[in-house]
């Protein structure tokens, strides 16, 4: 008949496994907390020379502000500003939003000259362009996009009273 061995064999926990657990939870909460502080550095580039565009409707004025390949830095709107109804047509709606846009890109990314493209037959068209010269930038040149139609639709027929 073979022999029982019956010893018992206290095994105690390893402190050094329990520590490297310790470390490595630690090590994890730092590399998480250097990554949300990389997250929330933004390096942002200095753009001295963009595009501005105007959108002059009937109904509101529209201004965005690009680099030169067209990737948008600032937008407003006279909805944007909380001009309601009739009022966001206005001159002074648009003075206003440009203001509003250009202070923004001339602080955080220097923007000091634009190529101003204009479309549209709005109020705040003429105004739009005053406040972008009034407010420190220096236009470039201006050109209009307005679509212009070359007899393209049928016109409607006349009413019959």
């Amino acid at each position: 008949m073979p022999q029982i061995n019956n010893t018992i064999i206290n095994k105690q926990p390893d402190d050094s496994k329990i520590q490297q657990e310790e470390t490595s939870s630690e090590k994890n909460s730092e590399k998480k907390d250097q990554i949300k502080i990389n997250q929330t550095k933004k390096v942002l580039k200095n753009i001295t020379r963009g595009q501005i565009y105007i959108q002059a409707s009937f109904n509101n004025t529209i201004i965005t502000i690009t680099d030169l390949y067209g990737n948008v830095l600032n937008w407003s709107s006279a909805g944007k500003m909380k001009f309601k109804g009739p009022k966001k047509s206005t001159s002074y709606a648009a003075g206003t939003i440009v203001r509003d846009a250009v202070t923004k890109v001339k602080e955080e990314r220097k923007m000091k000259e634009a190529n101003v493209f204009v479309k549209g037959i709005g109020a705040g068209r003429d105004a739009a362009i005053r406040a972008i010269n009034s407010n420190g930038i220096i236009i470039l040149s201006i050109k209009d996009r307005t679509p212009i139609p070359h007899n393209g639709c049928r016109r409607r027929k006349p009413r019959r009273v």
